[in-house]
């Protein structure tokens, strides 16, 4: 059956139908490339590992013995265990078998490392991006940790905030005990992904753009707005501590683009 428009065109012209070349392709008919073949290799080495049920430490076939399996050469094997590798799900070790990696979400941050190195090197975009979704995050941990804070917890808050003020003239161990203040926090969640994609953020900015998490000379301010967040938990306000928590992170914020704006 034709549609209107098909038969009206069939009509004038003469023809009686339309010619396959010209119809549009349905996804069926949608050209398939060739995978390489270290992707095919990739595909089934995960495969084996749900296959064989292959747990963190189990060992997965030899280079040789995966040659053998494939009818294959090394090249594309260890091209495609590199690729496991980098993506966190194997371990290989000279001289031992490669063995299924132990599941780590601070892993997958440490990977994204390169890639973010790049966004936020060439996209200013990507960077206010990240402030704001920074804020979002720790503002929503600041109010579940006033909640939920234990008395462990506010211990250990208070330790890591003695220390940062004792640190204040060592600017990487100040920078690095910030970053550890503001994950403890998100720790308090019990949600180990609010605590590592906090992590990962405050990570990747002092990286690449260490003026978003630390100003040199600014240590008293920093330490000032850090025991401020660290009283509205206390007390469990929660609304104290987003607040103290939002004008922490967008002061920061506001410096940096003053920097810039010069």
């Amino acid at each position: 059956m034709f549609g209107i428009a098909e038969g009206l065109f069939l009509r004038q012209t003469g023809m009686t139908s339309i010619p396959e070349s010209w119809q549009p392709m349905s996804d069926r008919d949608q050209i398939i490339r060739p995978k390489k073949l270290s992707d095919e290799v990739e595909d089934r080495l995960l495969a084996l590992i749900r296959a064989d049920d292959l747990k963190p430490g189990d060992a997965l076939p030899s280079e040789r013995a995966l040659m053998a399996r494939y009818g294959i050469g090394r090249p594309a094997i260890r091209e495609a265990m590199q690729s496991l590798q980098h993506k966190g799900v194997i371990d290989i070790r000279h001289g031992g078998k490669p063995r299924v990696a132990t599941p780590s979400l601070d892993g997958v941050i440490d990977q994204l490392g390169i890639s973010m190195r790049h966004i936020l090197t060439h996209s200013h975009s990507s960077l206010e991006h990240l402030k704001e979704a920074r804020v979002a995050l720790e503002v929503e941990m600041v109010r579940i940790a006033a909640e939920r804070r234990s008395a462990d917890d506010l211990n250990d808050l208070e330790q890591l905030l003695r220390a940062q003020a004792a640190a204040k003239r060592d600017v990487p161990l100040f920078t690095q005990i910030d970053g550890q203040f503001h994950r403890r926090i998100s720790a308090i969640s019990g949600n180990p992904i609010f605590e590592t994609l906090t992590h990962g953020v405050f990570s990747w900015m002092s990286a690449f753009h260490k003026e978003q998490v630390h100003k040199l000379g600014l240590e008293p301010l920093t330490l000032t707005e850090h025991r401020a967040i660290l009283d509205g938990i206390a007390r469990k306000d929660t609304n104290a501590a987003a607040r103290a928590m939002r004008e922490h992170l967008e002061r920061a914020n506001a410096l940096y683009h003053q920097d810039h704006a010069q």
